[in-house]
């Protein structure tokens, strides 16, 4: 796994340019608020070309909650914004916790380029998080796994019965939602996180799998849960066991 926390020069880059007025304003109109900024996504990775309609993602860090500007999200000239503002504490208590979501949500923690951070917070984010994951141990991540995976079956049982009702919108967004679900599981089975939704469906080959075939994948995570001594099936005494 590997963080940038650095600022690159982008001159020509309409999205670096705009993240960097963005985060000027910011420290002009919050300065005792504000700890650390940073851009996520594209960006951090060094792979946006500037063009397209992806989101510039901005994460604030407070000093203190409910302070420095609201999270929110807007079109700026032309490129949409979106703000994340989290107080330090609450977000190392975030970079803490290994949710059914971690797939999708590591790559916040772990890559992130600096757009001001004078006391090296980023560097103190991804460490803890990467601490986290080396502690974690293999019956969290089966865990985290099987929450995802009831997500997935769920969606799939959606997706078929609203086929049979010929909601066929429906119908293809819950089938949406099983192929990310199960691409979840994987990822946690794995200890493989994401970029996005999109990264994940591509690199698992769920983008444009069928119902039937998320339903023979989500069939072949059950069996791999079980062998784990995480079965997706109890009883009503498991269930209450929680």
């Amino acid at each position: 796994m590997v963080g940038m926390d650095e600022v690159a020069e982008h001159p020509d880059d309409p999205r670096w340019q705009l993240a960097e007025r963005v985060a000027e304003a910011i420290r002009r109109r919050f300065p005792a608020d504000v700890l650390a900024l940073a851009v996520h996504g594209p960006l951090a990775h060094g792979d946006d070309d500037g063009g397209g309609d992806g989101e510039v993602g901005l994460l604030v860090v407070t000093y203190r909650p409910s302070t420095g500007p609201p999270s929110s999200t807007r079109r700026v000239d032309g490129i949409l914004v979106g703000l994340t503002v989290v107080d330090a504490a609450e977000r190392l208590r975030q970079a803490r916790q290994l949710t059914s979501r971690w797939p999708l949500t590591a790559d916040r923690f772990v890559t992130t380029r600096s757009l001001h951070d004078p006391t090296g917070w980023l560097r103190t984010l991804r460490d803890e998080h990467l601490g986290r994951l080396a502690r974690a141990r293999p019956a969290e991540f089966s865990a985290a796994a099987r929450t995802a995976w009831y997500r997935g079956s769920g969606a799939l049982a959606r997706a078929a019965r609203l086929a049979e009702w010929y909601e066929t919108d429906q119908a293809l967004l819950m089938l949406g939602e099983a192929r990310l679900a199960a691409a979840t599981v994987q990822g946690l089975l794995g200890r493989t996180y994401f970029r996005d939704p999109g990264d994940a469906v591509r690199r698992t080959g769920l983008a444009g799998a069928d119902m039937t075939a998320v339903g023979a994948v989500l069939t072949g995570q059950a069996t791999e849960l079980a062998a784990r001594g995480r079965p997706v099936d109890g009883t009503v005494d498991d269930l209450l066991a929680g």
